[in-house]
């Protein structure tokens, strides 16, 4: 076998030696250098110039609270003083309805007509206590002419006189309960459903042949008929302890519904519960919203809106506010990238606003947004720092013990 010479011999190694580099693992990146911590410094979180976090942590200045804007939440319903909601009185089956939802009604306007034997019960009452007083007045007149030929006493003449009173009571009774449900002179068991004041028809809850019953009526169970007069709508508002002072009755708000953006309707508040409701710990106000044109549906949804004003403190808004411990607190920039933990008092508590009586001057830049991250990095910092601080007593300790210790064994 031939061999080769040793300088090819000394190349062919520097060939393989350079594939071998090449083949192996590429060198790992440099990593990115990491931004230096934020620090405290005394009361003061500081972060260094440029730090990303910095994008996160928006201001505003606080501004002096002079009118703000409350807004609660709320819902349209019928004016309850306009609206009357029509159950059976009696069982019976229907076999006509005459009036449907978006008519017009008067007081008397017959709704629906039923088929009744129980009412008929009723006229048939009637026509026998009209029966029975024209029997007693026939009696009571024979007796006075008995009295006047002295044929029998007056005893006699006062007790038929007493019995024609009380047969007369009897039909004016009876009168009166059939003429409460539209019943007539006759005995037909006729059962007219009619509207007892002028309105709209805004709800129908019955159908042509249905069985209904006296029992199907209270809480829960739907009326057969509701008439209500739209002009005017009732607003339910659910208020928060702290808005109840601005929420009296004969005070004003204006309404905002989804239905029409832009667009603000005013109210009154008519009266407030004096009571707070466990579940949701709020206070059930009522106003009133006049609805001529009829835009305004019920079982709306919308925003009431109560300006309230303040004769001092500032405004910040509620992203703002974090807890410190028991105390309300805001972050305060007072240089750039430099903020301060601030314990303010609170007199107005809103959901996207709160004004400041305490701890703040108008015009100071407040931490708007991410509050509570930057509470996190407070914190966290004040942590760091103690645990240097501490770290830096161990090893002066040591330094000390250890140049005692030199000093003695010399």
């Amino acid at each position: 076998m031939r061999k080769l010479p040793l300088h090819r011999l000394c190349t062919l190694a520097v060939l393989a030696s350079a594939l071998l580099s090449a083949c192996g693992p590429a060198p790992a990146p440099n990593p990115a250098p990491q931004p230096a911590t934020p620090i405290v410094q005394g009361q003061q979180l500081r972060f260094p110039a440029g730090h990303p976090q910095l994008a996160l942590l928006p201001t505003q200045a606080a501004r002096a609270a002079q009118d703000i804007t409350v807004e609660l939440p709320a819902r349209l319903v019928w004016n309850e003083e306009r609206t009357q909601r029509i159950y059976p009185a009696f069982a019976g089956r229907v076999t006509r309805i005459d009036a449907d939802v978006g008519q017009r009604v008067q007081p008397g306007s017959a709704l629906a007509h039923l088929a009744s034997p129980d009412f008929g019960q009723a006229q048939a009452d009637t026509a026998r206590a009209q029966v029975d007083a024209r029997l007693m007045n026939q009696a009571v007149q024979r007796q006075r002419e008995l009295f006047a030929a002295g044929i029998i006493a007056r005893k006699d003449l006062e007790q038929s006189e007493a019995d024609a009173a009380r047969a007369q009571a009897e039909v004016a009774r009876a009168q009166a309960r059939t003429a409460l449900y539209g019943g007539s002179a006759q005995v037909n068991q006729q059962l007219s459903l009619s509207s007892g004041i002028a309105g709209v028809v805004v709800e129908r809850n019955l159908n042509p042949g249905q069985e209904l019953r006296p029992d199907q009526s209270g809480p829960g169970v739907p009326a057969l008929f509701v008439v209500s007069d739209p002009a005017s709508l009732w607003v339910q508002i659910d208020a928060r302890e702290v808005d109840t002072g601005i929420l009296k009755p004969g005070a004003g708000f204006e309404l905002e519904v989804a239905a029409y953006p832009g667009a603000l309707f005013q109210g009154k508040v008519l009266a407030a519960s004096d009571f707070i409701d466990p579940n949701t710990r709020t206070i059930k106000v009522r106003g009133l919203v006049a609805n001529a044109d009829r835009r305004l549906k019920a079982e709306m949804l919308a925003t009431a809106r109560v300006h309230q004003t303040f004769s001092s403190g500032v405004v910040v808004p509620a992203a703002a506010i974090t807890l410190n411990g028991t105390h309300h607190a805001v972050f305060v920039q007072t240089q750039p990238g430099v903020f301060e933990p601030r314990d303010v008092t609170l007199v107005h508590q809103g959901p996207k606003e709160v004004v400041v009586s305490k701890g703040l001057q108008a015009g100071e830049l407040v931490v708007s947004d991410n509050a509570l991250l930057l509470a996190r990095q407070f914190h966290v910092a004040q942590e760091d720092s103690i645990g240097r601080s501490d770290s830096q007593k161990s090893t002066h300790a040591a330094e000390g013990k250890e140049s005692t210790g030199k000093g003695n064994s010399q």
